[in-house]
């Protein structure tokens, strides 16, 4: 029979690791630790245990005080959905066609899964863009299908946002009544729960909530006026921080009662750096640089420098279940049993936001961020709606109109230079451009090199303009359509293929021959041939990432 292709890579990884447990002689015996990620949106580090005690947050101060804290992690991007896209592929955005934000409503749980011919955004040539699913690269899989055939449990509650619609082997639970209690007894579990009280659209809509932060007592950036408009929304932002260290703590007293706080390892993580004008968006360190604290089931603690970047998540995700990532993951573990040497460097990118288009990349070591800007001649201010509705902004594009805002705050309404360098120990904020001093060419060398390195030999799809990338990934600016699973019947197995390559395939087994099924159901990855017994019936659906998903069909045994 011929091999299911799309499978091919996901047999391997697991036939590795079952082949590795038994020659050690713990197959049976192995224990796969459960692990929580608390995921929030839009904070830099901006928490006690990085130096900063605005806010209030008792349950994160007390999980710092039992976890590893990395003070230097980034996001790849400076906003949630092309970010989200890095950490469920291990893949940089560029690498897979997602960098763009946003692609289509494909945000929480299954997605929309349906898409707008007319948005009026233009790409950097002034064509059409419309609403898509990026088609990623065929053999790039959400990691958590290789979790899910380890024998994971995966739930997510409930936020996606990978610039596709989640194909519907990525999670055994995806809503928002997701939960590791729903897990079956004896599974470990990998359980996600997005935060959304600290997300930019909170400055907004938690206008009429009180204040629980001093506005005198805030750190306005410089780049930003100092005012009460400006101190009234970063005590907001402080606020929100502590409604969602609440929410943590809810999450994690739910984890006590279960008797599981102390072998789960828990992360916390924000999706990218702050919600401020000229945080989010951005690619400094105040729109990438993040939180990231781990607690772990060694009892080690304390604070490492070690970069790490969100395309390192996935492939440290499966190295802490016992899996080897596949050689395609662009990241590196940094925990578990396959974790591999520490990074140099981190590598960002900025292309459209929402209406606007541009072209940006950027290097970060220990100490200096290194910036090529593709289209100088762009301003790095982008008139971006949906930031408009801060409310620091109206003043502050006031303040700009009128000729009263300082030479730091002007240099985001500027038109960019061909290249940027900051001394990131120095100049925390990013504003004193180092590019023209002749004592730093060395080091500019070393960034442009290392940028140099990374592109090389990987392909960039932002390149081309959008609409020609929507084009090839969609012919005729139609969604392409996932071919329906193949039944085949041998003695007592049965195994299932797609036509389509890169087609992920789940399954579902009833007692029913009329089963009313829908993204919830309780699908399984097919991943080896199964054994249906005699008058059940089998409901298989396949999924390219990208592609509309097959049609369900289903066979009765007899």
């Amino acid at each position: 029979m011929r091999k299911l292709l799309t499978f091919f890579c996901i047999l391997s990884i697991i036939a590795c690791n079952k082949k590795t447990f038994q020659e050690k002689g713990i197959q049976k015996e192995l224990k796969q630790p459960n692990i929580l990620w608390i995921v929030t949106e839009d904070i830099s580090p901006t928490f006690s245990f990085y130096g900063d005690n605005t806010a209030k947050t008792p349950n994160l101060d007390k999980l710092a005080l039992e976890s590893m804290i990395y003070d230097n992690a980034f996001a790849p991007v400076g906003v949630c959905a092309p970010s989200r896209s890095s950490i469920i592929t291990g893949m940089y955005p560029t690498s897979i066609g997602t960098m763009h934000m946003r692609t289509g409503k494909d945000v929480f749980s299954w997605g929309s899964r349906s898409y707008k011919k007319k948005t009026g955004i233009k790409d950097l040539e002034g064509s059409d863009v419309i609403e898509y699913a990026a088609v990623i690269p065929e053999n790039v899989k959400c990691y958590t299908e290789y979790l899910r055939i380890a024998g994971y449990y995966t739930t997510n509650n409930a936020k996606t946002d990978y610039q596709f619609a989640a194909p519907v082997t990525a999670w055994d639970e995806n809503n928002q009544k997701a939960h590791w209690r729903n897990a079956p007894k004896g599974k470990p579990f990998f359980s996600v729960f997005n935060i959304g009280t600290t997300h930019e659209s909170r400055l907004w809509k938690n206008e009429k909530l009180p204040l629980t932060v001093d506005t005198q007592t805030v750190n306005v950036p410089p780049y930003l006026p100092d005012n009460i408009a400006s101190r009234k929304t970063i005590a907001r932002h402080y606020s929100n921080v502590e409604l969602m260290d609440a929410e943590v703590g809810v999450i994690l007293e739910q984890l006590r009662k279960d008797g599981l706080y102390d072998n789960t390892i828990i992360f916390f993580y924000s999706d990218h750096g702050g919600p401020l004008p000229r945080q989010k968006r951005e690619i400094y360190d105040s729109g990438l640089k993040v939180p990231l604290i781990i607690k772990g089931l060694n009892g080690k603690i304390g604070r490492t420098d070690r970069l790490i970047s969100f395309v390192d998540l996935a492939p440290t995700m499966l190295s802490l279940a016992g899996i080897k990532a596949p050689n395609y993951m662009e990241g590196n573990a940094f925990l578990g049993e396959h974790s591999s040497d520490k990074r140099v460097y981190v590598f960002g990118s900025s292309d459209r936001f929402d209406e606007f288009s541009d072209r940006l990349r950027s290097v970060r070591n220990k100490r200096y961020l290194y910036v090529r800007n593709d289209f100088p001649e762009l301003p790095k201010y982008k008139d971006v709606g949906y930031r408009k509705k801060v409310p620091l902004m109206a003043d502050f594009l006031d303040l700009k109109e009128n000729n009263k805002i300082n030479k730091v705050q002007e240099i985001w309404f500027q038109t960019k230079t061909k290249e940027e360098l900051y001394d990131c120990e120095t100049d925390p904020h990013n504003v004193v451009n180092l590019v023209e001093k002749p004592e730093y060419d060395v080091i500019l060398e070393e960034m442009r090199i290392a940028l140099k390195n990374h592109i090389k030999d990987r392909k960039d799809y932002a390149l081309q303009p959008e609409s020609k990338m929507i084009l090839e990934m969609w012919p005729n600016f139609e969604q392409p359509i996932t071919a329906s699973t193949e039944i085949n019947v041998e003695g007592k197995n049965i195994s299932l293929s797609s036509a389509t390559k890169g087609a992920s395939i789940a399954y579902l087994i009833s007692a029913k021959a009329d089963e009313k099924l829908d993204f919830n159901s309780k699908w399984q990855v097919y991943y080896k041939p199964i054994n249906v017994q005699k008058g059940k019936t089998v409901y298989t659906i396949a999924q390219r990432i990208g592609y509309k998903e097959s049609e369900i069909i289903s066979l009765k045994i007899n």
